[in-house]
């Protein structure tokens, strides 16, 4: 994979591997790692964009209360800004990436919201419960559940997945999902909604995230078959399968060579912004998507289509 670089336009040209279509695309970051998964937002450059100025709420989610894991940064987070500006409460359990959290918190108290957060590792069964009791005991409600938080570690090939990243990708995709719905279900009522993030990857099989790819087609099963299951009592359930989105997890993720790539294949040839899923988040936890259930939506700028 060989690339152009130039840096004071922001764009790549961008050499397939046959090395005879190239195109030029525009890029959101220059080369950047960072060590540890989920990754720290405040550290990346340039910092997402996680809100759009020119949102203006309407009270979709007024005195609705939603919990919003991962929603410390990146998609969470822009999440969690629309969901205040549409009138939600939000609970943002978090791992470690402290002063995120408290930035988004300060963020949102800024807006005139109101947001817990909470600490804890999400594979930890007994932290649902912890969420759940907290929740109710602040806000007394829950109306909505997005699952968000996940982990991500590239790999060349199925060797190199060790049994302990595989059993880890389990836990925090597939384990923390399970154990905090289970939950958080006996407080539902009729029109709450349980948002789900798959991922673009399921869709076309990321060569170098099989571990990844394999926890978020999980999330489609488990969406479908729980949509199913809750569709009489009117509680929806529908995914989300975001293409690539500068968030955290990215940096965490890949090689820092791979990074001004991402997106080129997408068929708008870039990536995106945090803000720019939010109005999707809204969508599917408001009325205006009353009648959809069992759903994933695609916004991956037309990386997969169909």
């Amino acid at each position: 994979m060989n690339f152009d670089y130039e840096f004071g336009n922001q764009y790549y040209n961008y050499y397939y591997p046959t090395g005879i279509k190239s195109t030029k695309y525009l890029i959101m970051a220059p080369e950047q790692s960072q060590k540890n998964q989920p990754g720290i937002e405040y550290l990346m450059n340039p910092k997402p964009i996680f809100d759009d100025p020119k949102y203006k709420g309407s009270g979709k989610l007024s005195g609705k209360v939603a919990i919003i894991t991962g929603g410390d940064s990146g998609l969470g987070r822009a999440c969690a800004i629309a969901y205040v500006k549409e009138g939600a409460k939000v609970v943002i359990p978090y791992y470690n990436e402290h002063k995120d959290a408290s930035d988004t918190k300060n963020y949102i108290e800024k807006l005139g919201g109101e947001c817990l957060l909470l600490a804890g590792d999400i594979t930890d069964k007994n932290f649902s419960h912890v969420i759940v009791n907290k929740t109710l005991e602040r806000f007394k409600k829950i109306d909505i559940l997005v699952n968000n938080a996940g982990v991500q570690y590239q790999q060349d090939s199925l060797e190199e997945i060790s049994d302990e990243q595989f059993d880890w990708t389990m836990k925090v995709n597939i384990y923390g999902m399970f154990y905090l719905t289970k939950e958080v279900l006996p407080h539902l009522n009729k029109g709450s909604s349980i948002i789900n993030l798959t991922s673009v990857t399921t869709f076309y099989g990321d060569p170098q995230l099989i571990d990844y790819v394999t926890t978020k087609g999980a999330i489609v099963g488990f969406t479908r078959a729980l949509a199913r299951n809750l569709a009489l009592k009117n509680i929806r359930v529908n995914a989300i399968a975001p293409g690539f989105f500068w968030t955290p997890l990215q940096p965490a993720c890949w090689v820092k060579e791979k990074i001004p790539s991402l997106g080129a294949d997408a068929a708008m040839a870039r990536g995106a912004m945090p803000y720019e899923l939010a109005p999707t988040f809204v969508f599917l936890a408001s009325s205006d998507s009353s009648y959809m259930t069992g759903q994933v939506i695609h916004n991956n700028g037309g990386q997969i289509m169909g």
